[in-house]
């Protein structure tokens, strides 16, 4: 189960979505997860998938390994689901003693389902063929502008670039320290609430130890390395928009002039 979390690691491969600026993959995840909040109808649900998809399959990574990350939300999206079946008011389909069905409910909890669905693989798109450096070095230049009001700009896409980076790392790591665990008898399966919580006990001391040991080596090599911030600092590959970037933002220009203008048409648009 914790291997099967994606978000925070990169898929190495040859793709024109790997080749894109940080800056576009940053603008175009913002739009797409902007856009699941605005289309309601199977309509618009249907542009959204078709660009989702479409997407999956120019970055050549394996549908497999994103749906693995769905293994990690599966409680949530089952939760969201019952609550949004049962507890929605409307025209009654099943009625089961105090428990009942609307077909209002159905259509609200098949699009949250969805929504939630597209919302972790759309996330991990961007991740999957970003790697640490270049989402640093794009959120650093597409908040370039804050540093006129004297937001450390440089300061907060180094630390969420190293919490990025530190995402599959802690996981590994957590998952050697169970397996190390149930070795010597340590069941974390079976018991209530309370009982899982206080297993969890032998696992998060380590972990808690292991990620201020990392955290420390990693400021001492950036001391080491005579770091003092991004004031000065030169890019060895400093970003450029290039043809193929200019082609994905008219691309997600038309994918938002889709989407808003025919939510507009069938007059669902929030």
């Amino acid at each position: 189960m914790i291997r099967d979390i994606t978000i925070g690691q990169y898929y190495p491969t040859n793709s024109v979505i790997h080749r894109l600026d940080p800056r576009v993959k940053l603008a175009g995840t913002m739009i797409f997860l902007i856009s699941l909040f605005l289309v309601k109808g199977f309509t618009g649900y249907i542009i959204t998938t078709i660009f989702l998809g479409a997407v999956i399959k120019i970055s050549h990574v394996p549908l497999k390994f994103m749906l693995k990350g769905l293994k990690a939300i599966f409680l949530l999206l089952i939760f969201s689901v019952t609550f949004n079946l049962f507890l929605t008011s409307g025209e009654v389909l099943i009625q089961v003693w105090i428990f009942k069905i609307t077909k209002e409910g159905v259509y609200i909890a098949g699009f949250m389902a969805i929504r939630l669905i597209y919302l972790i693989i759309g996330t991990s798109i961007m991740t999957l063929t970003t790697t640490p450096n270049e989402l640093t070095d794009g959120l650093e230049k597409a908040l370039k502008p804050l540093n006129k009001i004297r937001v450390p700009v440089h300061e907060i896409s180094m630390m969420m670039s190293i919490a990025l980076r530190f995402i599959p790392i802690l996981l590994e790591e957590t998952d050697k320290i169970m397996k190390a665990q149930m070795a010597r008898g340590a069941d974390f399966e079976n018991g209530n609430i309370l009982q899982r919580a206080k297993n969890m006990i032998p696992i998060l001391v380590p972990l808690f130890i292991s990620a201020f040991r990392r955290a420390n080596d990693l400021a001492m090599a950036m001391e080491a390395r005579c770091y003092r911030g991004g004031e000065g600092r030169t890019k060895m590959k400093p970003l450029k928009y290039k043809k193929r970037d200019r082609i994905a933002y008219f691309i997600l220009g038309i994918y938002v002039i889709g989407v808003l203008g025919m939510n507009m048409v069938i007059g669902n648009f929030l």
